[in-house]
């Protein structure tokens, strides 16, 4: 068989760059593209709340390395721990933002030039519209009026031409979906520009200290991309005391705390008076530029410590972090400014009860029989090095520990107000008092309403674009009476009973029942 035509290479003309470009962002501004980069957006948000983040608690993060030490770095290198600023997650809510204005755009400029146009015109055949009826009257002089004032009432765009009318509703749809996806771009704006102008920081407050908001006085703080620090407002809080209230009626429940209060003070000046203020959990205390969380609290003893010769070498209430319901505390002490610098590992049980093997637990989180167990180290703390170490952790590893554990000195035990000399004539300490400590969270963020305020004006926009139907209606006088159709966007069970009931208001009746086609 000969070549023929058909057996030849069919060649397709190339693109051009400029032709690809177009063809790239048809496809990027595309609503189907922009629907599974919102869906991607939210699965890549998943990961922030498996793995702790640096943004929102640092020592977790810290925490996860010194459990997962050959995991850690691998999905650091990935930036799981950084999720919300990482390169992969900015660039789908980049791609999200473009995308989002490429659809919402050009539909608003063909929507305003729709609001503008004139209904169209009547088809030739009514009876091919999915709803229709066809009337046989003879008093039909004046349908055509009566069916422009008929629809003008019921809130359509009307225009009669001679013996048809045409009418058309429901534009408020596409109104609300273009308000929808505008809010949605709000939204995206608030956050990046919320997120940049934002900060976060954390302090552990014992009773009686002092606060001032200045990057010095924070444990932890995470800034925002366009953060300055002249951006923090000055001010100072205390903290005066600490309640909680534990369950002591239900016998299932005893123990459980019922409710936690920070009573604090706080000036905006150092010549203010200050002003109480009560923070507890999910009500935060408004400060200038930031809002003041209770995120955690823990018993803080305060101990003394002497050296051989009686000369004070610490003296202070550390933090004791819990580590069970009923308040069992791990606290870290180190003493550096002596000639033998030592550390202290050490237990509070608010109410102590000791174990079949020797050891104590906390039955009871409030301090009615409260102990402090001390496991004493000496050797080099670590501290002359430079290097920044966790306050609450002691690295033993050049250390010889002289109580406590395999030492041949038991752990010591202290009642409250007892004093005890430490091993190895390096001194005593004495239980003076029990504090509480309040764990605050230091948060602003300046997009915060303007989310609140777009999402509720998505939420409007997408019921006013589910619930609102879009229709146009046609009547036309004929020869022996007039005739109605009716069209929908998308399915619509109602068409039947409109035609109906506008074909009885135009004879003088409501029907309701319906009628055929």
């Amino acid at each position: 068989m000969s070549s023929s035509r058909f057996d030849k290479e069919i060649a397709s003309p190339e693109l051009s760059l400029a032709g690809w470009a177009r063809w790239i962002w048809k496809q990027l501004t595309s609503m189907r593209i922009a629907l599974f980069l919102l869906l991607l957006l939210a699965i890549a948000s998943v990961p922030g709340s498996i793995w702790p983040q640096r943004s929102a608690d640092p020592n977790g993060v810290i925490a996860y390395f010194d459990a997962n030490p050959e995991l850690a770095p691998i999905l650091d290198g990935i930036q799981l721990f950084d999720v919300y600023t990482s390169v992969w997650f900015s660039a789908i809510y980049i791609l999200l933002f473009i995308s989002l204005i490429g659809c919402v755009v050009p539909r608003t400029g063909v929507h305003y030039k729709a609001l503008r146009a004139q209904p169209p015109v009547a088809p030739k055949i009514f009876s091919r519209m999915p709803a229709s009826q066809s009337v046989t009257w003879a008093k039909n002089s004046d349908v055509a009026a009566r069916a422009e004032k008929l629809l003008r009432k019921q809130g359509y765009r009307v225009v009669r031409t001679g013996k048809s009318v045409a009418a058309e509703r429901g534009y408020v749809r596409e109104t609300g979906n273009l308000v929808f996806h505008f809010s949605l771009i709000g939204v995206l704006i608030a956050v990046g520009i919320g997120g940049g102008l934002s900060h976060n920081g954390q302090r552990v407050l014992v009773e009686g200290e002092t606060f001032v908001n200045n990057l010095a006085g924070y444990d932890s703080f995470s800034p925002g991309t366009f953060f300055r620090e002249d951006m923090l407002v000055p001010f100072s809080m205390t903290l005066d005391n600490f309640e909680v209230d534990f369950d002591i009626r239900n016998r299932t429940n005893v123990g459980t705390p019922l409710d936690f209060r920070a009573f604090v003070s706080s000036k905006l000046t150092p010549t203010d008076t200050p002003k109480p203020g009560l923070i507890r959990v999910n009500e935060p205390l408004e400060m200038p530029d930031a809002n003041v969380f209770l995120t955690g609290n823990g018993y803080a003893p305060y101990i003394t410590i002497r050296d051989a010769k009686g000369n004070l070498v610490f003296a202070g209430a550390n933090a004791f972090l819990p580590q069970d319901s009923n308040y069992t505390s791990l606290g870290i002490i180190k003493v550096p400014d002596v000639d033998r610098q030592f550390g202290i590992i050490a237990f509070f049980y608010p109410t102590a009860q000791a174990l079949d093997n020797g050891a104590f637990t906390s039955i009871y989180p409030a301090p009615v029989d409260p102990l402090l167990t001390l496991n004493v180290y000496e050797g080099d703390l670590g501290l002359d090095a430079g290097i920044s170490r966790n306050v609450y952790a002691l690295d033993t590893s050049e250390m010889t520990q002289v109580a406590g554990g395999k030492a041949e000195i038991r752990g010591l035990q202290l009642k409250l107000g007892e004093t005890v000399q430490l091993p190895n004539g390096l001194g005593s300490v004495t239980f003076e008092e029990i504090r509480r400590f309040a764990s605050l969270d230091f948060a602003y963020n300046p997009g915060g309403i303007w989310v609140l305020v777009f999402s509720l004006l998505a939420l409007a926009g997408v019921t006013t674009s589910l619930l609102t139907p879009r229709r146009r209606v046609w009547v036309r006088q004929t020869s022996g009476g007039f005739e109605v159709a009716a069209l929908a966007r998308g399915d619509d069970p109602a068409l039947t009973d409109i035609v109906q009931n506008i074909v009885g208001e135009l004879k003088g009746q409501q029907i309701n029942r319906k009628g055929s086609k």
